[in-house]
């Protein structure tokens, strides 16, 4: 049992990688933890979908958003409150569809955030529809005859953003998974973590990505490298793609001023306000 664990009944189908990501967080949370990283001070939001039933999994701090907008929440939060580490839960259709411009502008303007993304290429809760990220020639609901479109490719988009640090995890490496986890949260600007993870009622393929997947041992030093490792076909590699250091927006905006921590009492505001009102007459 964990410390995290809620009383929710958990609806994922059997063999879903959604368990393995849920694992793979409560791992982290332990880490962060043991580093001295209190869990009050973890705050989660979510959109709809398969995914967002991790709200319900995991007692921490949060807020449960609309579709496509649990972004723009997660920003709101860490804008107010520099002092939380906030983890953004989205799923492929979630952040990629409805949520692509909060994702491109959160990147550009490096938010202090961690966005991790539930990556099965299917619309799951609504039972199997071509998503931003299925592969072409995928078949269901929406596509019968497969999918004329190639997908969206997230890791590619995000350096080109301005992502500060993008990772790619897979749900069959839980260990793995939990040490990127870690790295995207102590991240200071915005984090990207896609984590290919398998629908088995939809899109099953497990077999094919335990065939590509491949640790990467070492974080490319220039983003033209990152690029090229993130748009490789034969294998897909796994782990910190891109890292650099840079000013988040909120210390651009800031400095290091926080709302919340720094915020004038009551009696503070009515005095100053006095003085101005003073001065006016």
């Amino acid at each position: 049992m964990s410390v995290l664990d809620t009383n929710a009944e958990n609806t994922w189908c059997p063999g879903c990688g959604n368990f393995a990501i849920l694992n793979a967080v409560k791992k982290s949370v332990e880490k962060l933890g043991q580093a001295g990283v209190d869990p009050r001070r973890i705050v989660m939001t979510a959109g709809i979908g398969q995914h967002a039933k991790i709200f319900d999994y995991l007692s921490l701090s949060g807020f449960y958003g609309l579709h496509g907008r649990s972004m723009a929440t997660a920003q709101g939060i860490s804008f107010a409150n520099p002092h939380l580490k906030v983890i953004d839960f989205g799923g492929d259709g979630d952040t990629f569809g409805e949520g692509l411009e909060h994702i491109v502008f959160a990147a550009k303007r490096n938010a202090d955030i961690t966005v991790l993304v539930h990556d099965n290429g299917v619309y799951a809760l609504t039972t199997g529809q071509t998503a931003p990220t299925s592969e072409r020639g995928f078949v269901g609901p929406s596509t019968p005859r497969g999918s004329a479109e190639d997908p969206l490719r997230p890791i590619p988009l995000m350096l080109e953003a301005g992502a500060s640090f993008v990772a790619r995890g897979f749900a069959g490496h839980v260990e793995h998974l939990a040490d990127l986890i870690v790295q995207a949260i102590q991240h200071e600007g915005f984090a990207l973590l896609d984590v290919l993870q398998p629908c088995v009622t939809f899109n099953n393929n497990w077999k094919e990505l335990r065939e590509k997947i491949e640790i990467i041992d070492a974080t490319p030093e220039k983003k033209e490298d990152a690029l090229a490792m993130a748009k490789r076909e034969d294998k897909i590699p796994i782990g910190v793609i891109w890292r650099e250091e840079k000013a988040p927006f909120l210390r651009s905006a800031y400095g290091n001023w926080n709302p919340v921590a720094d915020a004038q009492s009551k009696q503070e505001r009515r005095e100053r306000l006095g003085s101005v009102i003073e001065k006016d007459d």
